[in-house]
């Protein structure tokens, strides 16, 4: 009997067992309790939806009732997860049950709410992005490679579709009236966005789509990228990192950071550049931020005004031709220290006729810009005690020949 008929069954695998697994699953708080399994219906029912609507996109009578489906899904899909940030992961914060995971996504999740009273257009898309952030993280604590890879076709496109219109709204709001300030938080916001999405998002895309021109085109970058994300960096660490933000972004994100926005952006590297010169005491630290002030002034001409169609102003514009022609003239130059000597001294004059016209705030600057172009050959250093006619005649081959001075009479009145 024992032989033939006696039969050993998995504890994990029984009828009952499986039940029991179930129920606790719906009693437990958090993740796993009943909000999680009403996301995971969710989900479903969204990734299905998404996947008819990518296949039958190019059927025009279809399109419109599968979007339809698509977009009600996905807006049920969000209330369900916003739903379990409310109920589950504040109970367990406010009852002191939470993880440092869940607190900092309470945390999160106020921050972003707290952005609907100055910028609801910013605060709709900030809030599906942490919503599927949220759910993501989920999905890979579950390690099912099934739906994890039905997931991330679905998270790749939304989310990258999601940073564009943050940073069109960016775009936007620079249009605005704003100040200075303003102005500064809205630039920091940008790079901020841009890092985001090239730590988080980039990669993801790059191993679904290795062969994808545009990935290939800017592999280099994203490479030079990766070594100013490992430490704390330095000023001038955090204006080349925000460079090659930039340099990604002109590829990535060309619609939603038009080439108007990008050109302020650049400004304000380099104007970031010309302080940090400015402050720095260090010989060393001074002449590494120098040189990086020539490269981003080279990347701005290259990347942004060469590129440039409608100018505002035509003195502007015709001063950048002249300047565009002289750097092409640069190619002819074979020795290479002379084509960089006349490459420094070409970004060195241009820089200076800008600044000048704010003297008191780079007069220090602009010294700088004088010395280097001394040392370069190309000006000439006069004491600063100078002589009048009256004191002496300097002509060219002949030596000095002095005048006595004229007797200066009171005239009466």
């Amino acid at each position: 009997m024992q032989e033939k008929s006696l039969r050993v069954y998995e504890a994990d695998k029984t009828f009952f067992s499986k039940i029991t697994n179930t129920l606790n699953k719906f009693l437990t708080p958090g993740k796993m309790g009943i909000n999680g399994v009403i996301i995971s219906m969710k989900r479903n029912n969204l990734l299905k939806n998404y996947e008819n609507y990518i296949k039958g996109e190019k059927e025009s009578n279809k399109k419109g009732t599968l979007l339809k489906k698509y977009e009600e899904s996905y807006t049920l899909y969000l209330e369900a997860i916003d739903k379990n940030v409310l109920e589950a992961i504040y109970k367990k914060v406010k009852n002191n049950m939470a993880t440092e995971y869940e607190k900092k996504a309470l945390s999160d999740y106020y921050m972003i709410i707290h952005i609907k009273d100055t910028d609801y257009t910013e605060y709709k898309y900030r809030k599906q992005k942490f919503l599927i952030e949220l759910d993501n993280e989920c999905v890979l604590d579950s390690r099912k490679d099934k739906i994890i890879n039905r997931f991330s076709t679905f998270y790749c496109d939304k989310i990258e579709s999601l940073y564009k219109s943050i940073i069109k709204q960016y775009s936007i709001k620079l249009a605005e009236h704003l100040s200075e300030k303003e102005k500064m938080e809205v630039y920091n916001k940008i790079f901020s966005t841009l890092d985001e999405y090239v730590t988080k998002v980039l990669p993801l895309k790059m191993e679904k789509e290795p062969t994808k021109e545009i990935y290939i085109d800017i592999k280099d970058e994203y490479e030079k990228y990766k070594q100013y994300s490992i430490s704390k960096l330095a000023q001038n660490d955090v204006i080349e990192k925000n460079m090659v933000l930039l340099g990604i972004s002109r590829r990535l994100f060309t619609h939603s950071l038009p080439l108007t926005v990008a050109e302020q952006c650049y400004v304000k590297l380099i104007n970031d550049a010309r302080d940090l010169i400015v402050d720095t005491r260090l010989p060393k630290k001074r002449e590494k931020a120098y040189v990086q002030l020539l490269d981003l002034i080279e990347e701005y001409n290259l990347k942004i005004l060469s590129t440039k169609v409608y100018w505002d102003n035509n003195d502007q514009k015709q001063a950048f031709r002249e300047f565009w022609k002289k750097y092409q003239d640069l190619d002819k130059i074979e020795n290479k220290e002379e084509k960089a000597k006349q490459r420094e001294i070409l970004f060195v004059r241009d820089d200076l006729s800008k600044v000048r016209a704010n003297e008191n705030k780079y007069e220090k600057l602009i010294l700088i810009y004088k010395s280097k172009l001394v040392d370069l050959g190309v000006m000439r250093r006069f004491s600063s005690k100078s002589t009048t006619l009256d004191e002496g005649i300097y002509i060219k081959g002949l030596e000095k020949k002095s005048k006595p001075k004229k007797a200066r009479v009171k005239k009466s009145k």
